[in-house]
């Protein structure tokens, strides 16, 4: 129970142990729809957001284990502004637990940023959208390759390729990855091997070729700072997955559509 004026029913109270890390997560998700969809269940608590035109999917997903605290009567889906949810987050302080609460009654989520230290408090609204959530579909698809490289080497790439053109080509074959983009009278080339400058790459397939949105690869990038690493995979004709493990068992994970 919890006091806005009335007293109201608490159907949901999670305590996440670092806002700040909420904080960059939120802040890179509204930047693909301003309408953040919010899933909560007995496993695990996920925000999923997928652009207007359908082109990159975004994925912040942390199991309940993760939480100091994970109450839920029930399973809820809801959906908040992420202009306004990115507003009242944005206070969030390194030493910050973040609680999570959900009152449907007077349809606000609350959220309460309390210093672990000091035990300091401050109390937050975040209004929800009156509209009907629709379930985004889970991706289960097998990628052919995967490789994985410092989050910072990842930004550099990307912000390379950003020069030359609007499309980047991923290639694999003999356990090297080389990403390319052509455009006009300029063009980039990048081979990634294993130890240079990539931490580990694997394969189901002998080799891949598929082409991907710079701006799309843009925004995935736009996440680098919440994780040291990220996991890359693709396949011929298919999406391509970028995934920043946060290091407590959350992930926050975007699927890019392929250019045809």
């Amino acid at each position: 129970m919890f006091n806005i004026g009335v007293k109201v029913l608490v159907l949901i109270k999670v305590t996440y142990p670092n806002a700040s890390k909420l904080k960059r997560v939120f802040q890179v998700l509204v930047k693909i729809s301003d309408e953040l969809p919010f899933f909560i269940t007995q496993e695990a608590f996920e925000v999923k957001v997928i652009s207007p035109d359908k082109t990159i999917m975004g994925v912040f997903r942390a199991p309940s284990v993760v939480f100091e605290e994970y109450s839920i009567s029930e399973e809820e889906g809801f959906i908040v502004s992420g202009t306004e949810l990115k507003k009242a987050i944005k206070r969030a302080a390194k030493n910050d637990v973040a609680v999570f609460e959900l009152d449907k009654e007077n349809s606000i989520l609350k959220i309460t940023l309390r210093d672990k230290k000091t035990g300091l408090e401050r109390e937050l609204g975040v209004p929800l959208v009156p509209k009907p959530i629709e379930p985004l579909p889970e991706l289960q698809l097998e990628l052919g390759v995967t490789f994985t490289m410092l989050s910072q080497d990842f930004k550099n790439i990307i912000g390379d390729l950003k020069l030359v053109g609007d499309e980047a080509v991923f290639t694999y074959e003999a356990g090297k990855i080389i990403i390319s983009s052509t455009e006009q009278q300029k063009e980039y080339k990048c081979e990634l091997t294993e130890g240079n400058p990539l931490i580990l790459v694997s394969s189901l397939v002998e080799k891949a070729k598929a082409s991907y949105s710079i701006d799309l690869l843009v925004e995935a990038a736009r996440a680098t700072g919440v994780a040291k690493n990220v996991t890359v995979s693709f396949d011929t004709g298919k999406p391509l997955k970028v995934e920043y493990d946060i290091g407590d068992g959350s992930k926050l994970a975007y699927w890019l559509v392929p250019r045809i």
